[in-house]
């Protein structure tokens, strides 16, 4: 499989040529080179070290795919017999190319050895982007003249190919798609279709992992690897994937401030009150927030507003009689306050310190330190594999639905969310408070004062709602972004990213509830609808029950219990 060296490899050779091809189309380097990694990785990865051959060698020597009937090959010719056959033009011309390739490409990988003694084996894939057998009927002389050799026209090939599974996802018209509709396009370049209820579950299968996992992976991967003369796209950091950057407004309408001088105003997706009413409700704009409308006009009694929460753009109907015009100079005044609030924003984080001798241990009743036995895991790869596989190593030291557990089993009405949800993110490098600063605390930190977090004095203990608040407004500062939906949430957990969902309650006395949003396996999902659409996020939780995987109740968040939920997500 790929690495970083081969992906470096790979941009420094065939980089150049890639970013010419693709000028004027929604494809980029990085794209194309999660296809060839994935396609051809395991063969340029290994012959890019012998010392005799070049780039455009390796890249004419590049077929592989053998895979015949009896082991699951459906597509022309699933055996020798098929492409020989009498009826086949130029069959038995093919398979003598087809079987020169694969013995050609065997002599410098050791894993295609085999090849050498079964003489019915030959090539079925044939180029760096792997244009597969099947298309000989349609399209002879593109093996027949052995086009694949030449990496220009594999490339070609490859971008044809994938401007078809546009086409199947009605993305031909677009100027732009996100990383997340590539892999759905992957998918289709692999199988010719695509099926939203599977989300990246698509494609070749290997040991459980799916090709469109596979090209997220490679993508995620390629995005940090800088070739020469270029940055990459997103800095490699041990332990971290990336996050969206801040959003700023799209709309251009009149500027409106929430003005309910009671609660949070509901920002719905349709101009109307849902039944329940919390059923289309996608954020709560707080009170006094400014937003940006795209025209201005009520529909129905709402206004269609942007609204910026915790970097993230969210866009939707506000009820017209709890938003007050305001002009340009109010709110250019208004973004002025915020943005020096943020850049004077230099708050540290609270913990306690644990006394000489003490550790905190998950088998017992949880207080206010965080968790400090030894050896406990982390995040420290910079792959989406490496990183997954660390949270799935945190969820299993962590496991609330252990007996022994005490941290984490509910007792005497109480349960424990917040403990968890702060212990699998301090694991993971996320800052999430089991202790924050109080208000005079604050105050002397504002101040300029440097102080040391003491229980009942500087600090307090921080419970589900409190951790709604603070997400809200502390969350930014240290590194927290909002995401707009579960799908997108899932999307950045199944990427090796920490993902939270928060609900605050009605009754600030009762228990809110937080979960951890967390990356797919090959046995444990999330639920999807026909549309694609993650309706059922796969979390992790302590609450009234304590599991490590599941999916918990659909929208519990929306519950009438709670007052309002956010989703956050951290690198």
């Amino acid at each position: 499989m790929a690495n970083s060296a081969d992906i470096l490899w790979f941009k420094t050779h065939f980089g150049p040529r890639i970013a010419q091809a693709v000028q004027g189309t929604v494809f980029d380097v990085d794209r194309l080179t999660a296809i060839a990694c994935q396609e051809t990785g395991e063969l340029w990865g290994t012959m890019r070290r012998k010392p005799n051959l070049t780039p455009d060698r390796i890249a004419a020597l590049c077929c592989g795919d053998t895979l015949d009937a009896d082991k699951g090959r459906r597509a022309f010719p699933r055996t020798k017999d098929d492409l020989v056959a009498p009826t086949v033009r130029d069959g038995q011309r093919m398979f003598e190319i087809a079987r020169a390739a694969l013995l050609a490409m065997a002599e410098h990988v050791p894993a295609y050895a085999f090849a050498k003694t079964n003489k019915r084996k030959f090539a079925h894939g044939f180029g760096v982007f792997q244009y597969d057998l099947q298309f000989f009927l349609t399209n002879p002389a593109y093996f027949l003249n052995r086009d694949y050799e030449d990496f220009d026209k594999s490339l070609a090939r490859a971008l044809g190919e994938l401007r078809t599974g546009l086409k199947t996802l009605g993305l031909q018209n677009r100027t732009a798609i996100t990383d997340l509709e590539f892999c759905k396009v992957a998918i289709c370049y692999n199988t010719g279709r695509f099926d939203p209820s599977r989300g990246l579950k698509q494609g070749h299968s290997d040991n459980g992992k799916f090709y469109g996992e596979f090209i997220r992976d490679f993508l995620a991967l390629s995005r940090t690897v800088a070739a020469p003369g270029a940055p990459a796209t997103v800095p490699a950091t041990p332990g971290r994937t990336d996050v969206p950057p801040q959003e700023d407004f799209q709309a251009t309408g009149p500027l409106f401030q929430v003005d309910t001088l009671v609660n949070a105003l509901r920002l719905r997706s349709a101009a109307r009150i849902s039944t329940p009413p919390e059923a289309n409700v996608v954020a709560e704009l707080p009170d006094g927030l400014m937003v940006r409308s795209v025209t201005g006009t009520p529909v129905n009694g709402f206004i269609e507003v942007e609204a910026l929460l915790g970097g993230k753009r969210f866009r939707g109907f506000a009820s017209a009689k709890f938003l007050k015009a305001i002009s340009g100079a109010q709110g250019a005044r208004l973004e002025g306050i915020a943005a020096r609030a943020a850049a004077a924003a230099t708050i540290p984080e609270a913990s306690l310190a644990h006394p000489a001798g003490l550790v905190t241990k998950r088998s017992a009743i949880a207080g206010a330190h965080a968790l400090n036995e030894p050896a406990m895991p982390r995040r420290t790869s910079v792959d989406p594999a490496g990183l997954r596989d660390e949270l799935a190593k945190i969820i299993a030291f962590l496991a609330t639905d252990n007996p022994a557990h005490k941290r984490y089993r509910p007792r005497d009405g109480l349960t424990f969310c917040n403990i968890y949800a702060h212990d699998y993110c301090m694991l993971a490098g996320a800052y999430l408070p089991r202790v924050w600063w109080t208000q005079p605390a604050l105050l002397k930190i504002a101040a300029g004062e440097s102080l040391t977090a003491r229980l009942g004095n500087t600090v307090d203990e921080v419970r589900a709602n409190d951790l709604f608040r603070w997400l809200r407004d502390f969350g930014q500062n240290f590194g927290w972004r909002r995401a707009a939906s579960p799908s997108e949430l899932q999307d950045h957990a199944n990427r090796g990213g920490v993902g939270l969902i928060v609900a605050r309650r009605k009754q600030d006395g009762r228990s809110g509830h937080i979960v951890a949003v967390v990356p797919e396996t090959a046995t444990e999902t999330a639920k999807r609808d026909g549309a694609g659409k993650v309706t059922m996020p796969l979390q992790s939780q302590a609450g009234t029950v304590n599991f490590r995987y599941g999916r918990s109740t659909p929208d519990w968040w929306k519950d009438a219990r709670f007052a309002e939920s956010a989703f956050w997500l951290h690198a």
